[in-house]
């Protein structure tokens, strides 16, 4: 939970708005490459674009210069989760602008005879963020012009070759946030959780090369791993920790504090 939350904001960090609306938080060497760019202003300890426009180019500009990689996948900018779309980005500058990304995580459960059972995804070794990591059956970020249900849809076919009507059976079970250091910079994120119960006979199959294979795990091995070790992808805990308050595995004070610490939305 703290390393998932252990960014300080501000922090060395200053502010970036498109127009007057905030939406990130940029480091000095972000803030240096920005200086002298067109729709670019500096003043009262922080950064405006005057342009939203220019973000794609302006970030492109600086992929090229080798302040991140390019993943050549767009995300809206928003200044909170439910705004509207201000600008679009590319993936890769997120954390360097420290803009807010969303995302959506499945639990993907089989409930039999001898209780409730997750299924479990390797993450493929060549990975570039967390390769061999444990992770859910489906996640990922939602892109420009898609909403959190449409991603999960796209994602469960791209990752696990889950049916659209089968996916589309999720059930929306609240939200959690973060603000985290990472080496590619800062994360905050805005995670959708959902649980998703599959058939006993439903095996899923890694269809993208993300995934290195799939695992059914009983829930108390779950919780046993999530609670002594760190095979599980870093933002994965904190979805399966709700999961597990949920299912009372985790109950009482320490309940609530998770809760609390977890920044977890209720279902909408």
């Amino acid at each position: 939970m703290r390393a998932c939350n252990n960014a300080e904001l501000p922090g060395e960090r200053i502010r970036f708005l498109i127009g007057e609306q905030p939406v990130g938080w940029v480091a000095g060497h972000v803030a240096s490459a920005l200086e002298g760019m067109e729709a670019v202003r500096f003043g009262g300890n922080q950064i405006t674009l005057t342009d939203p426009v220019a973000l794609p180019w302006i970030a492109r500009d600086l992929s090229n210069r080798g302040l991140y990689r390019w993943r050549d996948e767009a995300f809206d900018v928003r200044a909170a989760p439910d705004g509207p779309a201000l600008t679009r980005i590319d993936r890769g500058a997120i954390p360097s602008f420290g803009i807010q990304a969303v995302g959506v995580h499945v639990n993907g459960l089989v409930r039999g005879m001898d209780g409730l059972h997750l299924w479990v995804a390797r993450r493929a070794m060549d990975k570039l963020l967390d390769p061999g990591k444990l992770d859910h059956i489906v996640a990922g970020g939602v892109s420009a012009g898609l909403n959190p249900a449409e991603t999960l849809v796209k994602e469960a076919g791209e990752e696990a070759a889950i049916p659209p009507e089968l996916a589309s059976t999720a059930v929306h079970v609240g939200t959690i946030d973060y603000a985290m250091e990472r080496t590619e910079g800062l994360r905050r994120d805005w995670l959708h959780c959902y649980d998703l119960t599959l058939p006993e006979t439903f095996t899923p199959k890694a269809t993208d090369g993300e995934v290195e294979a799939f695992e059914l795990w009983p829930l108390g091995r779950l919780f046993e791993t999530v609670r002594d070790t760190d095979d599980f992808k870093f933002n994965v805990n904190l979805v399966l920790i709700d999961l597990f308050i949920r299912h009372g595995l985790i109950a009482g004070p320490e309940a609530e504090d998770l809760r609390t610490a977890l920044g977890a939305g209720t279902p909408n």
